[in-house]
């Protein structure tokens, strides 16, 4: 039979294309060859002339990974365990934290390219055999191809040929300053988050975003994305619920198909699986936000989630109606990750409070046999890691098996149902969890555990189409990430996402060249979420700069016809090694209001409690006092209003958790709150070149009272701000030039109540 392939030299690699079939990707000087049968093209990469299941691009995915995971050793299957700690390319110094070296060298005295591998990764790939990377830095979209490039060549030379799937946290929001996230340097297009996706109301964007978002990823080799986010946010003071859809069950539920339809389906696929495809790998199950008085559970003094609503059933329904149940053909989310935290009593079959993902009764009970989920459960980043010397210190977060090893947390987690490890680039404790497995367990019960797991998580890499091609175009990718369209389209979200509050007297829109006074911020330190102390700040807004575009920016007040003051809500940390050290408990409010807050009305006894480095069950923090680290930023409003007299004075919020407004709606005449936006979409709004659209995705609370009153599991169960104006900040309470919004969105997604 004649040759149905052709053969396309490119650089560093070739691709074979197979006529009405796959196109495989070589890299130059692989040691693998290609076998022909009926005229098509396949990769021999076990060299023995004879094509096996796992090589056969014709056949289905679930039937490839089943006969690869039979051939692995367990070495090999430790390492397809295994997901990378986080990865900046180029890497920092060595001494940074994710940094690295190239030749025993810091990348700067190197003489390296920026795509070179460090001699961390070149290990971890070869000698641990990881293939499941986490990138977060990149220099730029020409660093990411050549990158990826090297590591797939790496790969397919190394043992079955299996390649790498890289993943990323988040990459697309506008402000993409978390530290968990890194820094994105290439042009991607810029989102809003996901709580900003919420404000929109309108899941045909997250759908957009998936499928535009997806392009740019496989375009940087980016195969698997560590989101969505879909914890039902019930707890308004919440570090993290800025990435969630919010607190509305059925909201969540439509925004979490959408972004894995979006994400997972490539178009034209019978299945939906193909080389456009990427694993969504949503979080964190059974859902991380309830956290007792809003800590969170990457740190000793937040690992607690709490339900004293009796809610934690509707904190699965996002996964359980939402992405174990999508629209589109792939039918469900690839991966899950559970959280952190352990959620306390919600074992009523074991009676174990451990974190989720050492919890028998959370994975294997619930999410594999109630919800039969067969994808790939992967840790969140550390668990297995050993614990800091303090409470607030970044460590290992282990909860609740402090006192294992780490070969014994392993264990215990596969003994769960987990099938991978984040956070873990060494082999060593899975191997000696396997040998322990082999004592308990009988060596053939052992094995076939492994090969379950290697069969699931090499499925995730046969639907990709990472086998075939896992390599990259540099033309090509430069055209796909920060595509214009894709661009426009994720701008135009972030403008949807910004919501009016405020409008007295109609005094925006602005008039183009209106005088305006921008004023500089100060923030206290604080400590960031590396647990680290900040300096003490001062800040002019990104604003200020650009606003010249719109308006004449001047620098006193009294030449000002209005002042825009840009500030954030409340910082505020729940845990104070101050108050510590002078005897206490540690424990501190956190708070939604700028002034000094005492907790008068917080639980006389926690829910939860226990800790190695505790002597002491009891969490409250009853009575005790906080202070926003940026409390200025209410005095920076009064102080506009002062000098301004009764020239207007805007208020942009960006708020990463809802704030007690009380303290300063007063003093603003429009108020604007955004959840994450490029500063160019706060101005086109107050400009009037875009009209508000955006409908509240949270409650605004009237006063801490209410926050402390209400129950961390519960949605919808404060009593909400009621302004100057007599609206009140409600769940889709929202703004345009002409009044109050009341559309089709508002009647759809009405307040739930309980």
């Amino acid at each position: 039979m004649s040759t149905q392939w052709k053969e396309e030299k490119k650089d560093g690699y070739r691709l074979i294309h197979n006529e009405n079939g796959k196109t495989l990707g070589l890299s130059e000087g692989t040691r693998v060859k290609l076998i022909t049968i009926d005229g098509l093209a396949f990769k021999d990469f076990l060299g023995t002339g004879e094509l096996v299941p796992y090589e056969d691009w014709r056949l289905d995915a679930k039937e490839r990974a089943k006969d690869l995971a039979g051939r692995l050793s367990v070495e090999d299957i430790a390492g397809l365990m295994l997901y990378s700690a986080h990865q900046m390319i180029p890497a920092p110094g060595s001494q940074a934290v994710f940094g690295g070296t190239y030749g025993g060298k810091d990348f700067a005295e190197s003489g390296a390219a920026p795509w070179d591998l460090t001699d961390q990764q070149k290990k971890f790939l070869v000698e641990d055999k990881v293939r499941h990377v986490l990138i977060t830095g990149l220099k730029d979209t020409e660093t990411a191809v050549r990158w990826n490039n090297n590591v797939q060549a790496l790969a397919e030379n190394s043992g079955f040929g299996i390649p790498a799937n890289n993943c990323s946290d988040p990459r697309h929001g506008a402000q993409t300053d978390a530290e968990y996230k890194g820094v994105a340097g290439e042009p991607i297009s810029r989102w809003a988050n996901g709580i900003g996706f919420t404000a929109t109301f309108d899941p045909e964007i997250v759908y957009d975003f998936g499928r535009m978002g997806s392009m740019e990823y496989r375009a940087l080799g980016l195969a698997t994305a560590l989101s969505p986010q879909i914890d039902l946010c019930t707890e308004p003071r919440w570090m993290r619920m800025a990435d969630t859809f919010g607190e509305h069950t059925e909201l969540s539920i439509a925004m979490t198909k959408a972004y894995c339809d979006g994400f997972q389906t490539t178009p034209g696929s019978e299945d939906g699986w193909g080389d456009q495809s990427v694993n969504a790998m949503v979080k964190h199950f059974p859902g991380g936000g309830s956290g007792e008085a809003g800590r969170d559970a990457h740190y000793a003094f937040g690992k607690y989630a709490v339900y004293p609503g009796n809610n934690f059933e509707e904190h699965m329904k996002p996964f359980s109606e939402g992405a174990f149940s999508l629209d589109g053909p792939t039918g469900c989310a690839s991966a899950v990750m559970p959280y952190y935290t352990i959620s306390w009593n919600a074992d009523d079959k074991y009676g174990k409070n451990v974190g989720n993902s050492y919890n028998k009764y959370i994975i294997q009970d619930l999410l594999r046999d109630r919800f039969g989920y067969d994808g790939v459960v992967c840790t969140d980043w550390g668990i297995t890691h050993n614990i800091g010397k303090t409470e607030e210190e970044f460590a290992g977060k282990c909860w609740g098996v402090e006192h294992l090893t780490e070969a014994e947390r392993h264990l215990l987690a596969l003994e769960a149902g987990v099938d991978q490890f984040g956070g873990n680039n060494d082999a060593a404790p899975i191997l000696e969890a396997y040998r322990m497995g082999c004592e308990k367990y009988g060596e053939q019960a052992a094995r076939a555990r492994f090969e379950r797991s290697a069969a699931r998580i090499l499925t995730n890499m046969f639907r990709t189409g990472l086998f075939e091609n896992p390599y990259l175009d540099l033309e090509t990718s430069e055209k796909t990430v920060g595509n214009p369209e894709f661009v426009k389209r994720g701008y135009e979200s972030q403008l949807r996402s910004v919501v009016m509050l405020k409008n007295r007297n109609q005094v925006l829109p602005l008039k183009e060249k209106t005088k305006v006074y921008i004023p500089d911020r100060h923030i206290r330190p604080y400590r960031n979420f590396m647990s680290f102390l900040t300096e003490d700040q001062t800040i002019t807004p990104y604003e200020k700069a650009l606003a010249n575009e719109y308006f004449q920016v001047v620098d006193s007040p009294e030449e000002a016809d209005a002042a825009l003051c840009f500030i954030e809500s409340p910082i505020s940390v729940g845990y104070s090694p101050e108050d510590r050290q002078s005897g206490g408990n540690g424990y501190v409010p956190i708070t939604l209001q700028y002034r000094p807050y005492q907790a008068e009305f917080a639980r006389k006894h926690s829910i939860a409690g226990g800790d190695p480095l505790e002597d002491f069950t009891d969490r409250s923090y009853q009575g005790k006092w906080n202070t926003a680290a940026n409390e200025e930023d209410l005095d920076l409003v009064i102080r506009a209003r002062e000098l301004m007299k009764d020239k207007p004075v805007i208020v942009s919020v960006t708020a990463k958790n809802p704030l007690v407004l009380s303290e300063l709606e007063p003093y603003a005449d429009a108020i604007l709150t955004e959840f994450g936006v490029s500063p160019r979409a706060v101005l086109d709004i107050v400009s009037g070149r875009f009209e508000p659209t955006g409908l509240l995705p949270v409650q605004m609370p009237k006063d801490m009272k209410t926050v402390e009153e209400q129950a961390e599991d519960v949605a919808f169960d404060m009593i909400c701000y009621t302004d100057s104006e007599g609206h009140t900040y409600d769940f889709a309470y929202g703004m345009n030039y002409s009044g109050v919004i009341d559309d089709e969105r508002t009647k759809k997604y009405r307040r739930k109540t309980y």
